[in-house]
């Protein structure tokens, strides 16, 4: 058994397998140009979806393929307000009625505080002794 083992292996080492007599997936090269002028190819299988943009490799910029040009801008979405998003969920009537309940909780609240304040100064105060 000793004979068999391979010394100086580890996870993640280098392959002891060949790539003789292996057939790879059928692939295509992709051209992409950068708008700062750089040029360059990425390999793709040949089902897979080409993307129209690709990072470039050289400087991070968002470059495009050589053959497609640009693509079509997508329609942008208007912005939506608290109040346009707030209006799907809720109709005037709706908001009526927790306006209605949150003010009936708020003034219980002054209520309640305008009474322990009452009793408090009714009561007279005690001097501590040192």
């Amino acid at each position: 058994m000793a004979e068999r083992a391979l010394r100086g292996t580890r996870l993640g080492a280098t392959s002891y397998e060949s790539d003789r007599d292996t057939d790879l997936a059928p692939r295509q090269e992709v051209t992409f140009d950068c708008p700062k002028g750089h040029r360059f190819s990425v390999p793709f299988a040949a089902e897979a979806e080409v993307p129209a943009k690709w990072e470039c490799r050289i400087c991070g910029a968002t470059a495009v393929t050589a053959a497609g040009g640009a693509p079509a801008a997508a329609k942008p979405k208007p912005p939506r307000s608290h109040w346009d998003m707030l209006m799907e969920r809720r109709t005037i009537a709706d908001l009526e009625e927790v306006l209605a309940e949150r003010l009936a909780v708020i003034r219980g609240q002054r209520e309640a505080a305008a009474g322990a304040a009452g009793a408090a100064a009714a009561q007279p105060r005690q001097r501590r002794s040192a």
